[in-house]
């Protein structure tokens, strides 16, 4: 299996990803959390006891792509983020991430949110 940073060098910008075929109902995910503008589901290769993707239903490719007038949507990603590290019982903590571009670990070009947690986390990150 390749790693995260193998997967992120490979990566293409630009066509359907596997997020929107998930947002679609073509690939089964239980949704932790569901609204008009975004999912949210568990990772399926954790990296902590708890990690929850945050994915818009708009597919904005990378945050270097995203438009002012996406400010409003970003904004409710992180509210949801919060609403879900709530509901995953991570009061003690938990991080929040967003790869962007090959360098920073992107490994489908739709952005998204990490919401990891349930343990002590570690700094500096990768």
């Amino acid at each position: 299996m390749a790693s995260e940073v193998e997967l992120a060098q490979s990566a293409q910008p630009g066509g359907d990803t596997i997020f929107g075929k998930i947002i679609r109902g073509e690939k089964k995910h239980i949704f932790l959390y569901e609204d008009e503008q975004c999912v949210a589901f568990k990772d399926i290769a954790p990296q902590a006891q708890v990690h929850v993707l945050v994915v818009p239903k708009k597919q904005i490719v990378k945050l270097l792509d995203a438009q002012d007038s996406d400010d409003q949507l970003l904004g409710h990603l992180l509210i949801v983020a919060k609403t879900v590290a709530k509901e995953q019982s991570l009061e003690k903590g938990f991080r929040i991430i967003i790869n962007d571009g090959k360098d920073g670990g992107q490994s489908v070009y739709h952005i998204h949110i990490h919401v990891t947690g349930g343990r002590q986390m570690e700094w500096p990150p990768g």
